[in-house]
C-alpha cells in the first residue's frame, strides 16, 4: 500500500488520466503555443531554456483548456441549462470563450473589488459577471447556491478531472515540440489544476524529467499540504500573485501531485517581480505575478543547485497584467535580483556629513536617498545602492561602513520600508504617545477606507497613514493608532471585527529608525 491506495488503483488512476490527456478536446478555441528559447536568460543561466508560451492564448492563459475540455464533455441536457465558475481572473474568461464557442451559457460570479477590466473582459465573451461578496470563498458560495436553485454546472478552476486533462495537453505539446532529452520542467501552482496534468502526461513519457511545482510563497497551499502529507488549508493568503492565490489547493490535485512525487518550491514577490522583467527582455511581453511564477522557481533552484548545461522549461502561464501594476513590478524588479540594496544608515548631523557618507560608497550609484531632520547629534539616511554582484557586495557595502564607523541596518528585505517607508515623507513623530503600527491589506474598492474608519469610530486617534494604489485586488495600507496600555483588548477586538488582513508592525525596525 502507498499512502492509503494500492499500487494497482495508483496505476488505474494514472491510466485513466493519461486517456483523458489524449481524448481531451481543446484546440476549438486554444492554441498550440510556441516553445521558445530565452536567449538572454540561457546565456547568463548557463542552461538551455525555453520557455512555453501560455501567454500568448487567446485569453493571454492557459485556463481555456481545461474550461473548454470540461464543457465540451457535459451532457446536451448539461449544456442546455448552462455553466457557473467562481472567478475573478483568468478562469472566467476561460469559461466565457468557451460557452460562446459551444452555444453554452456561462455565468461568472465574481467577488465585487474585481478590476473593471477583468468583468469587461468576461462580457466581451459572452459571461454573464455576477458580483457578490469582497473574496473569492463569497463568490464560490453563490455559486454553489446557483447551481443548487437553477441546476448549472459548475465549471471548477482546477480540482475537476476534465479540467486537468485539458491543462495537460500542454505536456502532449511539450514532448512533440522539444524531442531531445529534458532535465527540468518548472510549473506555476496555484490550486494544481495545471501541475496535475503536465506532469501526469510527462511521467508517463519522460519519467526522468523532473517536474518542479512553484508557489508564492504567501500563497504556498500545495507546498504546505505536501509537506504535512494532507491536505491543509491556510488561514491567510497574499494576493501579489492573485491568479495563483489559493487557500486550499483540490483534492484530486493534492493525491496526483502526492502520487507523482512532485518537488515543491516557493518564490517571494520580489523575485517574481525580476522574473516578470527577465521574460520581458526576451519576449517583450509583460507576464501577470502568477506567470512569471515558474521562471522565478527556475532562476532560484539553477542557482542553488549551481545545474550547468541542463535543458529546462519554464511554463509561462499567463499575461492578464493590470497596466496600473507595472510600476510596483518595475520598483521591486531589482530587488528580486539582487541588483539593489536597501539600507538605513545612522550617519553625524554636521556639515559635510552627506559628502563623507557618498565617499565611502565609493563609484557605487545610489539609487534613493531620503533624509529629514530629527535630532542634533545623529541623522537617519534611508538610502538606495546599485549593485552589481547581488548579496556579497551588499555585505562588503555594509562592512565597509560600519568600519568607518557608520550604523547600518540591512532593510532589502523588510516589507514595511520597500512598500510604505521609501514613498513617505515627514520624519520621527514629535509627542505622539502610546502609538501602534499597523499594515493592513485592503480590499481595493469603494468604501473599504470608510468601513475602516466607521469600525474604528472615534475611540482612537490616526497618527500615521499612508496607502499607495498598486493596480491590485487588494490595497496596502499602513497605519499609526494611539492606542493607551488599559485599551488594548478593545482595539484587538476591534481588529477581529474588521475582518482585514493585518500585520503589527511596532516593533519594526524600520518604523523604530525613521517614523517612531
Amino acid at each position: 500500500m502507498r499512502n492509503g491506495l494500492s499500487p494497482r488503483k495508483v496505476q488505474f488512476m494514472k491510466n485513466t488520466m493519461i486517456e483523458k490527456i489524449l481524448k481531451a478536446r481543446v484546440y476549438d478555441v486554444a492554441n498550440e503555443t510556441p516553445l521558445d528559447l530565452a536567449k538572454s536568460l540561457s546565456k547568463r543561466l548557463g542552461n538551455e531554456i525555453f520557455l512555453k508560451r501560455e501567454d500568448l492564448q487567446p485569453v493571454f492563459s492557459f485556463k481555456l483548456r481545461g474550461a473548454f475540455n470540461c464543457m465540451f464533455q457535459l451532457t446536451d441536457e448539461e449544456k442546455k441549462k448552462g455553466v457557473v465558475a467562481a472567478s475573478a481572473g483568468n478562469h472566467a474568461q476561460g469559461v466565457a470563450i468557451s460557452g460562446q464557442k459551444l452555444g453554452i451559457k456561462t455565468i461568472i460570479v465574481m467577488p465585487k473589488i474585481t478590476p473593471e477590466i477583468k468583468i469587461k473582459g468576461v462580457e466581451s465573451y459572452g459571461g454573464t459577471a455576477v458580483l457578490v461578496g469582497d473574496t473569492f470563498d463569497e463568490a464560490y458560495a453563490h455559486a454553489m447556491t446557483l447551481c443548487e436553485k437553477e441546476g448549472y454546472s459548475f465549471v471548477h478552476p482546477f480540482d475537476n478531472i476534465d479540467v486537468i486533462a485539458g491543462q495537460g495537453t500542454i505536456g502532449m505539446e511539450l514532448m512533440r515540440q522539444h524531442q531531445e532529452p529534458l532535465d527540468f520542467i518548472f510549473i506555476p501552482v496555484g490550486g494544481g489544476g495545471l501541475i496535475s496534468g503536465i506532469a501526469s502526461y510527462i511521467d508517463f513519457i519522460s519519467p526522468k524529467t523532473k517536474v518542479i511545482g512553484v508557489e508564492h510563497e504567501e500563497a504556498a497551499s500545495m507546498t504546505t499540504s505536501i509537506k504535512s502529507g494532507k491536505l491543509v488549508g491556510l488561514d491567510s493568503i497574499g494576493t501579489f500573485a492573485e491568479g495563483a492565490a489559493v487557500k486550499l489547493a483540490g483534492k484530486n490535485t493534492f493525491e496526483i501531485v502526492k502520487q507523482l512525487g512532485i518537488e515543491m518550491m516557493t518564490v517571494s514577490t520580489d523575485e517574481t517581480c525580476a522574473a516578470i522583467k527577465d521574460v520581458f527582455e526576451d519576449t517583450r511581453t509583460m507576464l501577470e505575478p502568477a506567470g512569471a511564477l515558474a521562471t522565478a522557481g527556475m532562476k532560484k533552484y539553477i542557482k542553488k543547485y549551481q545545474l550547468k548545461e541542463k535543458h529546462i522549461i519554464s511554463i509561462t502561464s499567463g499575461a492578464n497584467l493590470n497596466f496600473d501594476r507595472l510600476r510596483h513590478v518595475a520598483e521591486r524588479a531589482e530587488l528580486g535580483e539582487k541588483r539593489e540594496a536597501i539600507l538605513a544608515v545612522t550617519i553625524p548631523e554636521r556639515p559635510n556629513s552627506f559628502k563623507e557618507f557618498c565617499g565611502a560608497l565609493g563609484d557605487r550609484a545610489i539609487t534613493e536617498f531620503n533624509y529629514r531632520y530629527s535630532d542634533s547629534g545623529e541623522a537617519q539616511v534611508f538610502t538606495g545602492v546599485k549593485l552589481s554582484n547581488g548579496d556579497e557586495e551588499k555585505v562588503q557595502i555594509i562592512e565597509t561602513l560600519e568600519e568607518q564607523g557608520y550604523g547600518v541596518l540591512d532593510l532589502t528585505d523588510n516589507e514595511l520600508a520597500k512598500v510604505h517607508l521609501r514613498f513617505m515623507v515627514g520624519g520621527h513623530a514629535q509627542d505622539v504617545n502610546n502609538e501602534v503600527l499597523y499594515r493592513f491589506s485592503f480590499p481595493e474598492r469603494p468604501g473599504a477606507l470608510l468601513h475602516f474608519l466607521t469600525q474604528m469610530g472615534g475611540n482612537w486617534n490616526i497618527s500615521l497613514f499612508h496607502y499607495r494604489n498598486h493596480g491590485s485586488d487588494f490595497g496596502r495600507v499602513l497605519t499609526g493608532i494611539q492606542v493607551p496600555p488599559d485599551e488594548r483588548p478593545q482595539f484587538c477586538q476591534f481588529l477581529e471585527d474588521l475582518g482585514y488582513d493585518h500585520w503589527d508592525e511596532t516593533e519594526n525596525p524600520a518604523y523604530q529608525s525613521f517614523l517612531r
